[in-house]
């Protein structure tokens, strides 16, 4: 997700969430001609009447082909707004997403991106989020933050490379972890992580918030959900707060002012679907930016070598 130093850094997350292209097998993904939208060959016209999404087809809580994901829902309302037929293309969250739907004209909008994603043009945020610790309500467990005696003990799941592995370095606690690959595993669901808590595999989840926000309210066995306190102080590449906004081609100006204008239009039913979805969100941080804060980091460690220096001459 640091590739929102890049998230969806991604991170995008990080958030680094780009896609492979869709699956012929299944009959709910249209098939992408790997050919379609390179220079020279043959790309789709935009439509402008509609409002047409790059999204996930089984990624929940965000999206699926059945279009029951709160980026979908949260669409649908900006589509509604704004008179638009809403329409979708499908491809999955891995390497290659952003190549193969938005800058391939197969559709127009990104729902979930940073606002600081050099690679598309952006709104201002209409969220913001963060990583949740989860643990099962009867382990007895109070935890809140990394020097939680609780959370010495426990075995605690993690995306490896993920920005919270930061301070779970710096606290002594990688000893503890049960490291998960970053990419994408698409055998896998979603709340692979949350389920093996569930199972006992783990006793502690470490996890993005949409995901772990839902797929904890959708659990049988109850949860607790804590928000990890913000790192980025202390280290930049252990952020762990995110400004999301929508994205859109680099060069389609007009068409981001006209979703921000909805997105301004319709605050009030975005929190709530977030809501209803169980996706933590906090207070906006305006202007945040990780490579703002990268920046300062550097200038700070160019000041104390420099402070070193000088006591040495």
């Amino acid at each position: 997700m640091l590739k929102h130093v890049k998230t969806k850094l991604g991170l995008i997350a990080l958030l680094a969430i780009v896609a492979n292209v869709s699956n012929a097998a299944d009959p709910d993904i249209p098939t992408l001609n790997p050919d379609e939208g390179r220079i020279g060959e043959l790309r789709r016209v935009v439509d402008e009447s509609e409002f047409k999404v790059c999204a996930d087809p089984d990624l929940m809580p965000y999206s699926n082909s059945k279009q029951e994901g709160f980026e979908d829902k949260i669409a649908e309302v900006l589509a509604k707004d704004l008179g638009r037929k809403l329409t979708f293309t499908y491809a999955y969250s891995r390497q290659g997403f952003l190549r193969n739907t938005l800058n391939a004209m197969r559709c127009d909008v990104m729902m979930g991106t940073t606002p600081d994603n050099d690679a598309i043009r952006a709104t201002k945020p209409y969220y913001r989020t963060g990583n949740l610790f989860i643990y099962k309500k009867d382990s007895g467990y109070n935890i809140t933050n990394w020097d939680s005696p609780d959370l010495a003990k426990a075995r605690i799941g993690i995306v490896g490379q993920s920005p919270a592995t930061i301070p779970l370095n710096d606290h002594n606690l990688m000893g503890n972890a049960r490291p998960y690959r970053m990419q994408r595993d698409l055998n896998l669901p979603p709340s692979y992580l949350v389920d093996d808590l569930v199972k006992g595999d783990i006793d502690v989840a470490i996890v993005w918030g949409p995901i772990g926000g839902y797929f904890a309210k959708q659990s049988k066995v109850p949860l607790v959900t804590v928000n990890i306190p913000e790192y980025e102080n202390t280290n930049v590449k252990g952020k762990e707060y995110w400004n999301i906004s929508i994205g859109v081609r680099k060069g389609d100006k007009k068409r981001m002012e006209m979703i921000q204008g909805a997105l301004d239009r319709n605050q009030d039913k975005i929190n709530k679907i977030l809501d209803d979805f169980g996706i933590p969100h906090v207070h906006i941080v305006e202007g945040d930016s990780v490579m703002k804060v990268y920046r300062k980091d550097i200038e700070r460690e160019r000041e104390v070598r420099a402070d070193a220096k000088a006591k040495t001459e």
